[in-house]
C-alpha cells in the first residue's frame, strides 16, 4: 500500500496556508459564536460531516484536518499540542473564523481542545468534550492495562494484506454509506491510505501531551460538558478482555466527572449506547443537544 505523500484536492473545503503548510478546513452555516470541531486520533474532519450539517443549521460550524491527518499536508507524527494547537489558532485566523469560539473535541481532540482553552483561554467560549482522553488515564488505570498499553506500543505494525485491505475497504463503504455521494468514495479511500494515523498520533499521547496539560493553567471557567461514551465499541471490545474494558470505563466515567466538576458549572452527561470511536455518529442528537445547550448558556443561537 502506498503511503499519502502529497496534498490534493479535498471533496469539501479548501486548503489554507499556515507558517508554509496547508491544511484543509471547511465551514458552513452562519453566525456565532462559531462551533469547531476536533477529530479524534485517526479520524478527519469530514468524519463529523453529518453532525456539522446539523450544526450549521444553528451557527457557524467548522471541521478541520490536523496536519498530517485527511488532506492536510503531511508531517512527523506525534506531534505535541503545542504544535497542534499553535496550527488551529493560525488556520483560524486564516480561514476568517471570528472569536470566541464552542470547541467540540473528541478522544485526542479533546486533549487539544483542552489545551487549546489554557493556552488561548480568550478565543474559546465555550467547550464540548467527547470520550475525551484525560492526562491521569494511564496512572490511574490497572497494572494489566498499562502493561498491556506498554506492550502493544512497543511493537510496530505490520503491513496488511490484500485481503485484509479489501475487507477494510468494504467495511468503510458500508460505514460511510450515510455521507454524501461526493464525500463517501475520498474520504474511504483516505482512511485506507492512512491506516497508521490513528497509532502515530497516539504514541505520545501519555507521556508528552498528558505533561503539556499538566502544566499549562487550568482551563477557563466557560460553559463545558463532558459526555461519556459507555456503550459497546467495536475497536475497543478487539484490544481489551471484558473484564478490563469494564475497569477501563469505570475509571473513564470518574475522570470525565473530575473534568466537568474541575469547571464552574461544568456537566458529566453518560451516553450508554454509544461507543468511544463514533460516538457523534451513533448519538447524534446527544451531540447536537450537548452544543445547543452550550450555545444558550452562552448566550448564541438555540
Amino acid at each position: 500500500m502506498t503511503p499519502v505523500t502529497e496534498t490534493d484536492t479535498p471533496p469539501l473545503g479548501r486548503l489554507y496556508d499556515v507558517d508554509g503548510r496547508r491544511l484543509m478546513l471547511y465551514r458552513s452555516g452562519n453566525g456565532g459564536p462559531a462551533v469547531v470541531f476536533l477529530p479524534g486520533a485517526g479520524l478527519f474532519g469530514l468524519d463529523y460531516l453529518n453532525t456539522h450539517e446539523r450544526v450549521a443549521e444553528l451557527t457557524t460550524s467548522v471541521v478541520y484536518d490536523r496536519a498530517g491527518t485527511g488532506w492536510s499536508e503531511p508531517v512527523a507524527l506525534p506531534r505535541t499540542a503545542g504544535e497542534v494547537t499553535d496550527e488551529l489558532s493560525g488556520l483560524l485566523r486564516a480561514a476568517g473564523v471570528p472569536s470566541p469560539r464552542v470547541l467540540v473535541g473528541h478522544s485526542l481532540g479533546a486533549a487539544y481542545a483542552r489545551h487549546y482553552a489554557q493556552r488561548f483561554p480568550d478565543e474559546v467560549a465555550g467547550l464540548l468534550l467527547l470520550d475525551p482522553f484525560h492526562e491521569d488515564m494511564l496512572p490511574r488505570a490497572p497494572r494489566e492495562v498499562r502493561e498491556m498499553l506498554e506492550l502493544m506500543e512497543s511493537r510496530d505494525l505490520p503491513e496488511p494484506a490484500e485481503e485484509q485491505l479489501r475487507v477494510a475497504r468494504g467495511q468503510l463503504d458500508e460505514h460511510f454509506a450515510a455521507w454524501p455521494a461526493a464525500v463517501r468514495g475520498p474520504l474511504a479511500a483516505r482512511h485506507l491510505a492512512s491506516w497508521r494515523t490513528a497509532w502515530q498520533e497516539g504514541l505520545n499521547l501519555h507521556d508528552v501531551v498528558a505533561g503539556e496539560i499538566r502544566r499549562a493553567p487550568a482551563v477557563p471557567g466557560v460553559p463545558t460538558i463532558v459526555i461519556s461514551a459507555l456503550g459497546h465499541d467495536a475497536t475497543q471490545a478487539a484490544l481489551w478482555p471484558e473484564h478490563l474494558l469494564r475497569q477501563i470505563n469505570d475509571g473513564k466515567r470518574a475522570l470525565h466527572a473530575e473534568l466537568a466538576a474541575s469547571v464552574p458549572g461544568g456537566e458529566h452527561r453518560l451516553l450508554g449506547d454509544a461507543g468511544h470511536g463514533w460516538i457523534h455518529e451513533e448519538r447524534p442528537d446527544a451531540v447536537l443537544q450537548a452544543v445547543g445547550d452550550l450555545l444558550r448558556r452562552i448566550g448564541g443561537p438555540a
